[in-house]
Protein backbone atom coordinates (compact mmCIF):
# COMPACT_ATOMS: atom_id res chain seq x y z
CA UNK A 1 0.00 0.00 0.00
CA UNK A 2 1.88 2.98 -1.20
CA UNK A 3 2.63 5.86 -1.71
CA UNK A 4 2.57 7.64 1.23
CA UNK A 5 3.88 10.75 3.00
CA UNK A 6 4.49 11.64 6.52
CA UNK A 7 6.68 14.12 9.09
CA UNK A 8 7.66 13.40 12.30
CA UNK A 9 9.86 15.02 14.78
CA UNK A 10 13.37 13.11 14.39
CA UNK A 11 13.54 12.27 17.87
CA UNK A 12 10.16 10.76 18.15
CA UNK A 13 10.91 8.94 14.80
CA UNK A 14 14.28 7.71 15.84
CA UNK A 15 12.97 6.12 18.90
CA UNK A 16 10.23 3.96 17.29
CA UNK A 17 12.14 2.79 14.61
CA UNK A 18 15.24 1.40 17.23
CA UNK A 19 12.21 0.03 19.84
CA UNK A 20 10.53 -1.70 16.82
CA UNK A 21 13.90 -2.72 15.14
CA UNK A 22 15.12 -4.31 18.31
CA UNK A 23 14.00 -7.85 16.96
CA UNK A 24 14.44 -7.34 13.39
CA UNK A 25 16.44 -10.03 11.83
CA UNK A 26 20.21 -9.29 10.82
CA UNK A 27 20.51 -11.33 8.02
CA UNK A 28 17.09 -13.37 6.76
CA UNK A 29 16.10 -15.04 3.29
CA UNK A 30 12.85 -13.17 3.84
CA UNK A 31 14.10 -9.77 3.06
CA UNK A 32 11.37 -8.16 4.36
CA UNK A 33 12.33 -9.29 7.97
CA UNK A 34 15.44 -7.13 7.80
CA UNK A 35 13.48 -4.31 7.45
CA UNK A 36 10.98 -2.27 9.86
CA UNK A 37 7.25 -1.77 8.57
CA UNK A 38 6.37 1.71 8.54
CA UNK A 39 2.47 2.56 8.29
CA UNK A 40 1.34 6.01 7.58
CA UNK A 41 -2.18 6.23 9.03
CA UNK A 42 -4.88 8.80 9.50
CA UNK A 43 -4.11 9.02 13.02
CA UNK A 44 -0.28 8.64 12.74
CA UNK A 45 2.74 6.11 12.38
CA UNK A 46 2.76 2.62 13.16
CA UNK A 47 6.15 1.18 12.89
CA UNK A 48 6.80 -3.09 13.01
CA UNK A 49 9.39 -5.23 13.19
CA UNK A 50 9.17 -9.48 13.29
CA UNK A 51 11.26 -12.06 13.36
CA UNK A 52 8.49 -14.82 13.16
CA UNK A 53 9.22 -15.52 16.95
CA UNK A 54 8.73 -11.73 18.41
CA UNK A 55 6.86 -8.65 17.03
CA UNK A 56 7.40 -5.25 18.57
CA UNK A 57 4.56 -2.71 16.98
CA UNK A 58 4.77 1.23 18.47
CA UNK A 59 2.57 4.09 17.32
CA UNK A 60 3.78 7.64 17.30
CA UNK A 61 2.44 11.10 16.40
CA UNK A 62 3.18 12.30 13.07
CA UNK A 63 1.25 14.98 10.24
CA UNK A 64 0.19 12.30 7.63
CA UNK A 65 -0.45 14.20 4.20
CA UNK A 66 -0.53 10.56 2.26
CA UNK A 67 -1.46 7.58 3.89
CA UNK A 68 0.38 4.23 3.38
CA UNK A 69 2.81 1.93 3.82
CA UNK A 70 6.21 0.57 2.96
CA UNK A 71 9.23 -1.59 4.65
CA UNK A 72 12.52 -0.33 4.73
CA UNK A 73 15.99 -1.56 5.67
CA UNK A 74 15.63 -1.60 10.08
CA UNK A 75 19.68 -0.98 9.99
CA UNK A 76 19.56 1.45 6.99
CA UNK A 77 16.90 3.95 8.13
CA UNK A 78 18.31 3.74 11.97
CA UNK A 79 21.86 5.00 10.89
CA UNK A 80 20.37 7.43 8.42
CA UNK A 81 17.50 9.38 11.61
CA UNK A 82 20.92 8.44 13.71
CA UNK A 83 23.10 11.07 11.55
CA UNK A 84 20.41 13.88 10.67
CA UNK A 85 19.72 17.05 12.73
CA UNK A 86 17.60 17.31 15.17
CA UNK A 87 14.50 18.56 13.57
CA UNK A 88 11.31 17.45 11.60
CA UNK A 89 12.02 14.53 9.47
CA UNK A 90 9.48 14.52 6.10
CA UNK A 91 9.69 11.06 4.55
CA UNK A 92 7.66 10.24 1.22
CA UNK A 93 7.20 7.09 -0.67
CA UNK A 94 6.39 6.77 -4.91
CA UNK A 95 4.39 4.04 -6.45
CA UNK A 96 7.96 2.50 -7.46
CA UNK A 97 9.23 1.89 -3.98
CA UNK A 98 11.52 4.70 -4.02
CA UNK A 99 11.73 7.04 -0.72
CA UNK A 100 12.74 10.33 -0.27
CA UNK A 101 14.13 11.10 3.38
CA UNK A 102 14.43 14.86 4.32
CA UNK A 103 15.62 16.74 7.18
CA UNK A 104 16.62 20.25 7.02
CA UNK A 105 19.63 20.27 4.27
CA UNK A 106 20.10 16.73 4.05
CA UNK A 107 18.25 14.73 2.11
CA UNK A 108 18.40 10.62 1.25
CA UNK A 109 16.94 9.00 -1.43
CA UNK A 110 16.78 5.01 -0.76
CA UNK A 111 15.01 2.16 -2.31
CA UNK A 112 12.04 0.33 -0.09
CA UNK A 113 9.82 -2.64 -0.21
CA UNK A 114 6.32 -3.74 -0.59
CA UNK A 115 4.57 -3.93 2.78
CA UNK A 116 2.77 -6.75 1.18
CA UNK A 117 6.23 -9.39 2.01
CA UNK A 118 5.42 -8.51 5.66
CA UNK A 119 4.33 -10.96 7.08
CA UNK A 120 1.51 -10.52 9.44
CA UNK A 121 1.82 -10.05 12.71
CA UNK A 122 -0.17 -12.81 15.11
CA UNK A 123 -3.03 -11.19 17.12
CA UNK A 124 -4.31 -12.11 20.30
CA UNK A 125 -7.59 -10.58 20.67
CA UNK A 126 -9.66 -13.35 22.45
CA UNK A 127 -7.01 -13.69 24.96
CA UNK A 128 -7.36 -13.58 29.16
CA UNK A 129 -5.63 -10.56 30.00
CA UNK A 130 -3.66 -9.01 33.39
CA UNK A 131 -2.82 -5.53 34.17
CA UNK A 132 0.42 -4.72 36.81
CA UNK A 133 2.79 -1.42 36.93
CA UNK A 134 6.07 -1.36 34.33
CA UNK A 135 8.06 -0.30 36.86
CA UNK A 136 6.98 -3.68 38.91
CA UNK A 137 7.30 -5.68 35.82
CA UNK A 138 10.55 -4.68 34.93
CA UNK A 139 11.87 -4.85 38.25
CA UNK A 140 10.62 -8.54 38.50
CA UNK A 141 12.02 -9.47 35.22
CA UNK A 142 15.44 -7.68 35.66
CA UNK A 143 15.49 -9.72 38.81
CA UNK A 144 14.67 -13.23 37.37
CA UNK A 145 15.73 -13.10 33.50
CA UNK A 146 19.45 -14.17 34.44
CA UNK A 147 18.66 -17.79 35.63
CA UNK A 148 16.60 -18.28 32.07
CA UNK A 149 18.17 -21.13 30.75
CA UNK A 150 20.44 -20.84 27.38
CA UNK A 151 20.03 -25.01 26.75
CA UNK A 152 17.92 -25.32 23.76
CA UNK A 153 17.94 -29.36 24.69
CA UNK A 154 15.04 -27.69 27.42
CA UNK A 155 13.35 -25.38 25.06
CA UNK A 156 10.65 -24.75 27.94
CA UNK A 157 13.46 -23.49 30.31
CA UNK A 158 14.97 -21.22 28.06
CA UNK A 159 11.57 -18.53 28.84
CA UNK A 160 10.43 -17.87 32.92
CA UNK A 161 7.37 -19.01 33.95
CA UNK A 162 4.16 -16.53 34.96
CA UNK A 163 1.65 -17.82 37.01
CA UNK A 164 -1.20 -15.59 38.64
CA UNK A 165 -3.55 -16.26 41.98
CA UNK A 166 -5.91 -13.76 43.12
CA UNK A 167 -4.00 -10.05 42.83
CA UNK A 168 -0.39 -11.61 42.91
CA UNK A 169 2.04 -12.20 39.68
CA UNK A 170 5.11 -15.20 40.66
CA UNK A 171 7.78 -15.25 37.93
CA UNK A 172 10.13 -18.11 37.95
CA UNK A 173 13.28 -19.12 35.79
CA UNK A 174 15.20 -22.15 36.01
CA UNK A 175 18.43 -22.98 34.06
CA UNK A 176 19.45 -26.47 36.21
CA UNK A 177 22.19 -24.78 38.24
CA UNK A 178 19.84 -21.95 40.01
CA UNK A 179 16.20 -20.78 40.28
CA UNK A 180 15.34 -17.25 40.89
CA UNK A 181 11.50 -16.50 41.60
CA UNK A 182 10.06 -12.95 42.23
CA UNK A 183 6.34 -11.93 43.42
CA UNK A 184 4.87 -9.17 42.16
CA UNK A 185 1.33 -7.34 42.66
CA UNK A 186 -1.36 -7.11 39.56
CA UNK A 187 -3.15 -3.76 39.22
CA UNK A 188 -6.25 -5.41 39.36
CA UNK A 189 -7.61 -7.75 41.84
CA UNK A 190 -10.00 -11.08 40.95
CA UNK A 191 -7.40 -11.64 38.19
CA UNK A 192 -8.00 -14.81 36.17
CA UNK A 193 -5.84 -17.50 36.89
CA UNK A 194 -2.95 -17.51 34.28
CA UNK A 195 -0.08 -19.40 33.67
CA UNK A 196 2.06 -19.50 30.67
CA UNK A 197 5.78 -19.36 29.66
CA UNK A 198 7.37 -16.41 27.89
CA UNK A 199 10.50 -16.97 25.76
CA UNK A 200 13.81 -14.92 27.64
CA UNK A 201 14.68 -13.02 24.61
CA UNK A 202 11.20 -11.75 24.56
CA UNK A 203 10.89 -10.90 27.92
CA UNK A 204 14.55 -8.47 27.82
CA UNK A 205 12.80 -6.53 24.73
CA UNK A 206 10.00 -6.29 27.36
CA UNK A 207 12.18 -4.60 30.14
CA UNK A 208 13.92 -2.14 27.35
CA UNK A 209 10.43 -0.62 26.84
CA UNK A 210 9.38 -0.74 30.52
CA UNK A 211 9.09 2.73 31.57
CA UNK A 212 10.14 2.52 35.65
CA UNK A 213 6.55 3.96 35.83
CA UNK A 214 3.08 3.38 37.27
CA UNK A 215 1.36 3.24 33.91
CA UNK A 216 -0.20 -0.32 33.39
CA UNK A 217 1.51 -3.14 31.21
CA UNK A 218 -1.42 -5.32 29.44
CA UNK A 219 -0.75 -8.53 29.18
CA UNK A 220 -2.58 -10.44 27.39
CA UNK A 221 -2.50 -14.72 26.78
CA UNK A 222 -4.26 -16.06 23.78
CA UNK A 223 -3.96 -19.81 22.47
CA UNK A 224 -0.49 -19.71 21.35
CA UNK A 225 1.02 -16.28 21.78
CA UNK A 226 1.09 -13.97 24.54
CA UNK A 227 1.20 -10.01 24.47
CA UNK A 228 2.66 -6.79 26.26
CA UNK A 229 0.89 -3.76 25.42
CA UNK A 230 3.16 -0.80 27.43
CA UNK A 231 1.58 2.51 26.27
CA UNK A 232 1.74 2.98 22.52
CA UNK A 233 4.24 -0.05 22.34
CA UNK A 234 2.72 -3.55 21.55
CA UNK A 235 4.80 -7.00 22.04
CA UNK A 236 3.66 -10.19 20.71
CA UNK A 237 5.75 -13.61 21.35
CA UNK A 238 4.45 -17.21 20.55
CA UNK A 239 4.57 -18.73 24.03
CA UNK A 240 6.69 -21.78 24.77
CA UNK A 241 5.15 -24.91 24.91
CA UNK A 242 6.20 -28.26 27.41
CA UNK A 243 6.22 -28.71 31.25
CA UNK A 244 7.90 -26.58 32.87
CA UNK A 245 9.75 -27.28 36.28
CA UNK A 246 7.28 -28.41 39.33
CA UNK A 247 9.63 -25.67 40.75
CA UNK A 248 7.85 -25.66 44.40
CA UNK A 249 8.88 -29.55 45.03
CA UNK A 250 12.86 -28.73 44.23
CA UNK A 251 12.49 -25.93 46.83
CA UNK A 252 13.68 -27.54 50.20
CA UNK A 253 12.47 -26.65 53.33
CA UNK A 254 13.10 -27.12 57.33
CA UNK A 255 16.81 -26.09 56.38
CA UNK A 256 18.35 -26.69 59.52
CA UNK A 257 21.06 -23.34 59.51
CA UNK A 258 18.80 -20.06 58.92
CA UNK A 259 21.26 -16.40 58.88
CA UNK A 260 20.70 -13.20 58.04
CA UNK A 261 24.03 -10.89 56.00
CA UNK A 262 24.01 -7.61 54.99
CA UNK A 263 23.38 -7.63 51.18
CA UNK A 264 25.95 -5.74 49.98
CA UNK A 265 28.70 -6.43 52.52
CA UNK A 266 28.11 -10.04 50.92
CA UNK A 267 28.21 -8.98 47.48
CA UNK A 268 31.78 -7.06 47.97
CA UNK A 269 32.85 -10.32 49.79
CA UNK A 270 31.99 -12.54 47.20
CA UNK A 271 33.49 -9.50 44.46
CA UNK A 272 37.06 -9.57 46.17
CA UNK A 273 37.40 -13.60 46.23
CA UNK A 274 36.38 -13.56 42.50
CA UNK A 275 39.60 -11.32 41.30
CA UNK A 276 41.34 -14.65 40.96
CA UNK A 277 38.55 -16.48 38.95
CA UNK A 278 37.81 -16.35 35.22
CA UNK A 279 36.94 -18.24 32.80
CA UNK A 280 40.28 -19.89 32.21
CA UNK A 281 40.63 -20.11 35.77
CA UNK A 282 37.74 -21.88 37.48
CA UNK A 283 37.36 -22.51 40.45
CA UNK A 284 34.88 -22.11 42.94
CA UNK A 285 34.18 -20.27 45.91
CA UNK A 286 34.77 -21.98 49.20
CA UNK A 287 32.21 -20.89 52.05
CA UNK A 288 32.78 -21.34 55.52
CA UNK A 289 29.36 -20.77 57.81
CA UNK A 290 30.87 -20.00 61.24
CA UNK A 291 29.42 -18.07 64.35
CA UNK A 292 28.93 -14.46 63.32
CA UNK A 293 31.02 -14.65 60.04
CA UNK A 294 30.94 -15.96 56.41
CA UNK A 295 34.96 -17.00 55.21
CA UNK A 296 34.98 -16.76 51.24
CA UNK A 297 38.44 -18.68 49.49
CA UNK A 298 39.44 -18.99 46.59
CA UNK A 299 42.25 -20.64 45.05
CA UNK A 300 43.41 -20.55 41.44
CA UNK A 301 46.88 -20.94 39.41
CA UNK A 302 47.57 -16.89 39.51
CA UNK A 303 47.03 -16.92 43.73
CA UNK A 304 44.21 -17.29 46.44
CA UNK A 305 41.62 -15.17 47.69
CA UNK A 306 40.12 -15.00 51.21
CA UNK A 307 37.97 -12.50 52.99
CA UNK A 308 35.31 -12.48 55.62
CA UNK A 309 31.65 -11.21 56.21
CA UNK A 310 29.56 -10.57 59.16
CA UNK A 311 26.69 -12.32 59.85
CA UNK A 312 23.76 -12.70 62.10
CA UNK A 313 23.46 -16.40 63.67
CA UNK A 314 25.54 -19.24 64.01
CA UNK A 315 26.55 -21.32 60.51
CA UNK A 316 27.66 -24.24 62.80
CA UNK A 317 30.71 -24.30 60.59
CA UNK A 318 29.40 -25.61 57.02
CA UNK A 319 31.58 -25.49 54.58
CA UNK A 320 30.28 -25.38 50.97
CA UNK A 321 31.15 -24.30 47.83
CA UNK A 322 29.37 -22.19 44.62
CA UNK A 323 30.25 -21.29 41.33
CA UNK A 324 31.01 -17.47 41.46
CA UNK A 325 29.08 -16.20 39.18
CA UNK A 326 26.04 -17.89 39.92
CA UNK A 327 26.02 -16.72 43.71
CA UNK A 328 26.71 -13.28 42.66
CA UNK A 329 24.15 -12.89 40.39
CA UNK A 330 21.54 -14.15 42.74
CA UNK A 331 22.89 -11.92 45.56
CA UNK A 332 22.89 -9.11 42.97
CA UNK A 333 19.57 -9.60 41.93
CA UNK A 334 17.65 -9.48 45.67
CA UNK A 335 15.50 -6.45 46.23
CA UNK A 336 16.78 -5.89 49.70
CA UNK A 337 19.05 -4.26 52.11
CA UNK A 338 19.32 -7.60 54.27
CA UNK A 339 18.74 -10.91 53.27
CA UNK A 340 18.28 -14.79 54.89
CA UNK A 341 20.60 -17.38 53.60
CA UNK A 342 19.17 -20.73 54.13
CA UNK A 343 21.51 -23.82 54.71
CA UNK A 344 21.55 -27.75 54.98
CA UNK A 345 24.50 -29.47 54.18
CA UNK A 346 27.53 -28.95 51.71
CA UNK A 347 25.41 -30.99 48.91
CA UNK A 348 22.25 -29.12 49.47
CA UNK A 349 21.13 -25.51 47.47
CA UNK A 350 21.70 -22.32 49.34
CA UNK A 351 18.27 -20.31 49.52
CA UNK A 352 18.11 -16.56 48.93
CA UNK A 353 15.26 -15.07 50.89
CA UNK A 354 13.83 -11.68 52.51
CA UNK A 355 14.32 -11.35 56.26
CA UNK A 356 12.13 -13.10 58.68
CA UNK A 357 9.24 -10.75 59.11
CA UNK A 358 9.63 -9.37 55.48
CA UNK A 359 6.82 -9.79 52.99
CA UNK A 360 7.44 -13.05 50.67
CA UNK A 361 8.67 -11.20 47.49
CA UNK A 362 11.50 -13.06 46.48
CA UNK A 363 13.77 -16.44 46.16
CA UNK A 364 16.99 -17.47 44.57
CA UNK A 365 18.38 -20.69 45.43
CA UNK A 366 21.73 -21.95 44.19
CA UNK A 367 22.94 -25.12 43.74
CA UNK A 368 26.27 -25.94 45.65
CA UNK A 369 29.68 -27.70 43.84
CA UNK A 370 31.42 -29.94 45.17
CA UNK A 371 34.92 -28.96 46.48
CA UNK A 372 37.94 -30.90 46.25
CA UNK A 373 40.94 -31.15 48.80
CA UNK A 374 42.86 -28.34 47.81
CA UNK A 375 40.51 -25.59 46.76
Amino acid sequence: MFPMKFSCEKAILQTAVTTAGRVVAAKSTIQALEGVLLEAEGDGLRISGYNLETGIVTRVEAAVTETGAIVLSARLLGEILRRMPDDAVSLSAGADLSVHIQCGPTSFDIKGSSDEDFPELPSVNEGKGLSIAQGELRSMIGQTIFAVSDNESRPIHTGALFETEGDSLTMVAVDGYRLALRRGKLAQEGAETLSFVVPGAALSEVEKICADSDEPAILTQGDRHITFEMGGTLLVARRLEGEFLNYRQTIPHNNSIILEVDTADLQRSIDRASLIINDKLKSPLRCKFEDGSLSITSKTAIGSAFDRCPISGDGKGLEIGFNNRFLMDAVKAAPAQRVRLELNTPTSPCLILPPEGAEDSFLYMVLPVRLRAGE
